[in-house]
């Protein structure tokens, strides 16, 4: 019975020969079992392209204090905001180009320009000489870091219908646990010469290159995810499109055999015609790349905040952290989020929806950051164990609320112009990502200078403007604005 299944199955399909985008539908529709291979593929590859984004946060304060660009403590978090904001704004200027070399050219080739890039571009950060040789490394990171956008196409081609959620869940949480084990790299192996002299001498590189050894860990990451590359197959179809979707095949099946009537039909044809039509247009998308811009504000903004409020002096209204301190609580939030979004977050998709999860997560947040300007006034163990808390919850529904938003994403277009979609969402994205890491240490520094205010004396303001962006994302889940269908 199964083997006249798979034979009807074969026949009911239009396959090309040659064409690497069939063999692909081919190999999902014949193979049962849990797609672990193609998993751990998608995982470590959005791992790598991660990974250097926050990496510098941790250590970030410490790198401009040596620079010696910022006249008073008060002014470092100002300065610090303008090399974070710059690999950003190199991914906003580049990301619909490569969207659109990796619809015309293929997914693999853009997936291995992206980790080559990382490898060079991010081991040259590390040896920054100044304040802007850091900001045009970090900035040539940004314009050739065209991952995460491919990527998200890739692993909607590359997994069958029922493991959808499984795998934008796979590649959120990639991207969330690589923007927290990254800062713990950089927490942990930032001023090696400082923290591990029995290791690294003072004349070694990395003592004269106090911040290179994060990077060339990185790097080396990134060299490796390369060749594993080499190995992966191509999604794309080198010919034009049947009208029938591979991904319907099941339910074309279950129609054919059932004499499945005309409404389902014409339903399914007019949908084909409006996701095939101007991206612009396309409602369900665009709305879903606006909540999605809106969150990812909110997340790359909360990164920096963490790392400055951390290391900041406790006169200030911080916690007094060492890059080490910094890096064992976000090495925890790490473990934390794996777990849930490996074992919880497929089970919350599927009984409650991605639009669902998305706001109950974003509600969520707003009274774990209120508490984060009294967390400072613990000491010890409380500390710790409050801290640490808080950091893991707010990781876990950060990363959460995005994921649903991959899901519509891919959802709300057909293959031949995800690529396309996911450019425009990159580009939206890193140019609110761009605006994220300036304002938050503008806004950082400013609160460090209104510490006696009558209105949310210093750290109160900043997590207080985080908590209004998040309030604006979550008001953007409701309908009429976040849509599913067409309007």
């Amino acid at each position: 019975m199964a083997e006249e299944y798979k034979e009807a199955l074969l026949e009911k399909q239009k396959y090309h020969d040659g064409c690497p985008g069939c063999k692909v539908e081919q190999m999902k529709q014949l193979r049962r079992g849990y797609p672990y291979l193609e998993l751990t593929f998608v995982w470590i590859i959005v791992l790598s392209t991660s990974l250097p984004i926050s990496s510098l946060y941790p250590f970030l304060y410490y790198m401009i204090e040596d620079f010696g660009v910022a006249k008073t403590e008060k002014d470092i978090g100002f300065y610090a905001g303008f090399v974070g904001c710059s690999f950003m704004l190199g991914r906003a200027l580049t990301s619909v180009f490569w969207g659109i070399v990796a619809d015309r050219y293929g997914r693999k080739p853009v997936i291995l320009l992206g980790t080559i890039s990382i490898a060079i571009f991010n081991a040259l950060f590390g040896l920054s000489l100044n304040f802007w040789m850091a900001i045009g490394t970090r900035f040539l990171l940004g314009s050739f870091n065209c991952l995460l956008g491919t990527m998200k196409a890739y692993a909607s081609e590359i997994f069958r219908d029922e493991y959808q959620a499984t795998a934008m869940s796979a590649v959120s949480t990639a991207w969330g646990i690589g923007l927290i084990i990254g800062p713990a790299l950089g927490g942990f192996l930032a001023q090696p010469a400082d923290k591990y002299p029995n290791v690294f001498s003072k004349d070694s590189i990395f003592g004269r290159f106090r911040y290179a050894l994060p990077c060339f860990t990185i790097s080396a990451f990134a060299l490796l995810v390369t060749v594993l590359c080499c190995f992966i197959p191509e999604t794309l179809h080198n010919h034009k499109l049947d009208n029938t979707s591979h991904d319907d095949t099941y339910e074309i099946l279950e129609a054919a055999s059932l004499e499945s009537n005309a409404s389902t039909e014409k339903a399914r044809k007019d949908e084909r015609k409006s996701s095939q039509g101007s991206l612009l247009r396309n409602w369900p998308l665009m709305s879903s790349i606006i909540v999605y811009c809106v969150l990812c504000l909110h997340d790359t903004a909360y990164s920096e905040i963490f790392a400055l409020w951390a290391n900041s002096p406790r006169k200030y209204g911080g916690l007094s952290y060492s890059t080490n301190d910094v890096g064992t609580v976000l090495a925890i939030s790490g473990l934390g989020l794996f777990s849930f979004q490996v074992f919880v977050y497929p089970l919350a998709e599927r009984l409650q929806g991605p639009v669902l999860v998305t706001r109950y997560a974003g509600a969520l947040m707003i009274p774990i950051q209120m508490s984060y300007p009294f967390i400072a006034n613990l000491s010890g163990l409380s500390l710790s164990l409050m801290l640490n808390c808080a950091s893991i919850l707010l990781n876990v529904l950060s990363v959460s609320a995005i994921t649903g938003l991959l899901i519509l994403q891919n959802k709300a277009v057909d293959q031949s112009q995800r690529g396309a979609a996911n450019g425009i969402a990159m580009t939206a994205m890193s140019l609110f990502k761009t605006v994220g890491p300036a304002g938050a240490g503008i806004l950082f520094s400013w609160s460090e200078r209104r510490l006696d205010a009558a209105f949310l004396p210093g750290s109160h303001m900043v997590f207080f403007v985080l908590n209004v962006i998040v309030v604006v994302g979550v008001a953007l889940t409701f309908k009429p604005f976040l849509t599913t269908t067409p309007r």
